[in-house]
């Protein structure tokens, strides 16, 4: 298991994606309150929104296939795929 792809998203947030035979992985690492987060999925596409101070943060990125599940635990954003 090795991430195809690795990156900090600037924020000090950490995006990872691992790849296997039979599905994926999307890990971020947020780092707020999980009721902060939330998260939702289109097609391809995750838009991830975090309520805080102010206005709410909100971020999109693509997956690799369409999301099976979805969790937030700890501050960390995981979304699984199946091939």
């Amino acid at each position: 298991m090795t991430p195809k792809q690795t990156r900090s998203v600037g924020d000090g947030s950490v995006f990872r994606r691992y790849e296997y035979d039979d599905g994926w992985v999307v890990a971020a690492d947020v780092g707020v309150d999980d009721e902060a987060i939330s998260v939702d999925t289109v097609g391809d596409t995750a838009i991830v929104v975090i309520e805080g101070d102010g206005e709410p943060a909100e971020s999109e990125f693509e997956l690799p296939g369409t999301a099976e599940r979805v969790s937030v635990t700890n501050g960390v954003l995981t979304i699984e795929g199946d091939r």
